[in-house]
């Protein structure tokens, strides 16, 4: 069976992100999906999800880069 290179860059993302290679936000942007669809992929192939506050401060990034939301570093969970 051939799998598209989407399909394969997906998998890649997911084996990292059990290996604890890539965060939760990098192996999410390595599959090309939202956070709520890898979350739940992730989910459907009983993998946990362990988001790290890495993960968080990276997901809050291009929100606040467009001007979007407004949060201070006191703010962020540590």
């Amino acid at each position: 069976m051939r799998m598209a290179p989407q399909e394969i860059k997906c998998e890649l993302a997911i084996h990292l992100f059990q290996l604890g290679k890539l965060f939760f936000g990098k192996a999410r942007e390595m599959a090309g999906m939202t956070v709520w669809a890898f979350q739940q992929l992730l989910g459907s192939r009983g993998i946990l999800v362990h988001y790290y506050p890495e993960d968080y401060e990276e997901e809050l990034s291009t929100p606040r880069e467009l001007g979007r939301l407004r949060v201070s570093s006191t703010t962020l969970p540590r």
